[in-house]
């Protein structure tokens, strides 16, 4: 059966309150994946409206790794 097959289910309390989701474990790894790649463009869009001097991609990976050393 494929994921896109699967529909997820709805865990709900006796008073109606939702309480979770059930979801078919390719459906949840594309959930994550896309949540990862919206905080990479939102990191970006913060980046690039920043007014910050841009430096070389090289440079700045060695302040990175300075700092995390």
């Amino acid at each position: 059966m494929n994921s896109a097959d699967t529909k997820p289910r709805l865990i709900v309390y006796r008073q109606g309150n939702r309480a979770s989701v059930v979801l078919d474990l390719d459906q949840y790894e594309d959930l994550v994946k896309a949540r990862e790649e919206l905080a990479d463009i939102r990191a970006y869009d913060k980046a690039m409206g920043s007014k910050g001097e841009a430096i070389p991609f090289e440079e700045a990976v060695r302040e990175i790794e300075t700092k995390w050393t």
